[in-house]
């Protein structure tokens, strides 16, 4: 069973001695009957020695939003040439609208009519692919035919027959001209799925020449938490949260990115007239495992972080515990008469305490699962 943190113990303090009448029964009874408690001076009530997972828990508070900045950018008059793909010059027909997201394989602007369609890839098109060409770019193409059902086996980073009988299948499916070749601006590659943020450019005007046409983000949900320096050590990645949205529902995550800097807020946000100074604080973000519903993108949400956990341990609530002098610990052990009469105090060791749950991880003689023990009455 891990130690006493004193983080926690000071923290639990606070709950202890909101009963000045249970801490002062607590130090009566030791002092004077240390094998069996006394008539407690105030009412009690008893709770159940659970065996369970105890978390050491701080609760910090985030933004809600997005992974990722991304921006689709037109090809330069230059490299896409007039009349290739749907790039090049030419007239902006439609865009995705602020909050749409955009899936593999879906139009993410289109020009003259036709459709670009968003396709996966690290890296930008940047050249017409036809057959012959080989390189990252080809490689990123065949997995996206692949994964939209239009061959198998297209992973290598050639421009080969299957890759052209492939990309046909392709555009005749998707109303493209059918001609076996992808010329740049016909397709537009993202690391993932694009949830727009803004329309750049305008429909009905003309293409940009190489600038953004619509910006995003990942439709990946993240938390970014500015937190205060003196509680990142005990935050690391890999650290399981819960975060409380605006509607009161709660979403699973984990820390993914702690920084080893602490930054100092927006310089602009400092001057604003009335201001108060505020400190720097490390960045912290927090990748979401559930499904964010509803509208949340910039909201302020509570994020529970546990930062230490011991399995499978027993636990009383934090107010049973029963404060004895030099920062120790003990609890009321109930007998098993119907009255429940305290039938004898035991000294308990400490572990985490988990004020989320309002429990505490204990050990000591004679405790076990099932047990009770005395605690305030409500």
């Amino acid at each position: 069973m891990a130690d006493a943190r004193p983080a926690a113990l000071s923290a639990a303090a606070v709950l202890l001695l909101t009963g000045a009448g249970w801490a002062a029964y607590s130090t009566d009874v030791l002092r004077t009957h240390p094998a069996h408690a006394a008539t407690p001076a105030v009412a009690t009530g008893r709770a159940l020695v659970v065996r369970t997972d105890v978390r050491q828990q701080t609760t910090v508070t985030g933004t809600l939003g997005y992974e990722g900045s991304y921006s689709v950018i037109a090809p330069s008059t230059a490299a896409a040439g007039a009349g290739t793909g749907s790039g090049g010059a030419g007239m902006i027909t439609w865009l995705p609208a602020a909050g749409a997201r955009v899936s593999r394989g879906k139009p993410v602007y289109a020009v003259n009519g036709q459709p670009v369609l968003l396709f996966y890839g690290a890296g930008p098109a940047w050249r017409d692919l036809g057959p012959g060409v080989i390189g990252p770019d080809v490689r990123q193409l065949n997995r996206n035919l692949a994964a939209l059902g239009y061959g198998t086996g297209l992973a290598g980073d050639q421009f080969d027959l299957a890759t052209e009988q492939a990309v046909e299948l392709w555009q005749q499916a998707t109303g493209l001209p059918v001609t076996g070749t992808v010329p740049l601006g016909q397709i537009a590659f993202l690391p993932g799925p694009l949830l727009v943020g803004q329309q750049v450019a305008a429909a009905g005007g003309p293409v940009p020449n190489g600038t953004a046409i619509v910006t995003g983000s990942s439709a990946t949900p993240d938390v970014q938490i500015p937190l205060d320096p003196t509680l990142a050590p005990t935050v690391r990645a890999g650290n399981r949260v819960l975060v409380t949205l605006p509607n009161g529902a709660t979403d699973p995550g984990v820390i993914a990115q702690v920084s080893r800097v602490a930054q100092n807020p927006a310089s602009g946000a400092q001057n604003q007239p009335g201001s108060q100074q505020q400190q720097p604080a490390v960045p912290v973000t927090v990748r979401l495992l559930g499904g964010v519903r509803g509208s949340f993108d910039q909201a302020q949400v509570q994020v529970a972080i546990t930062s230490a956990e011991d399995r499978h341990v027993l636990a009383v609530p934090i107010t049973a515990l029963l404060a004895l002098p030099g920062g120790r610990y003990a609890v009321a052990v109930l007998g098993g008469g119907a009255g429940g009469t305290p039938s004898r105090t035991v000294p308990v060791r400490t572990g985490l305490f988990d004020e989320t749950a309002g429990i505490v991880e204990v050990s000591g003689p004679g405790l076990a699962a099932g047990r009770y023990v005395a605690v305030p009455r409500q």
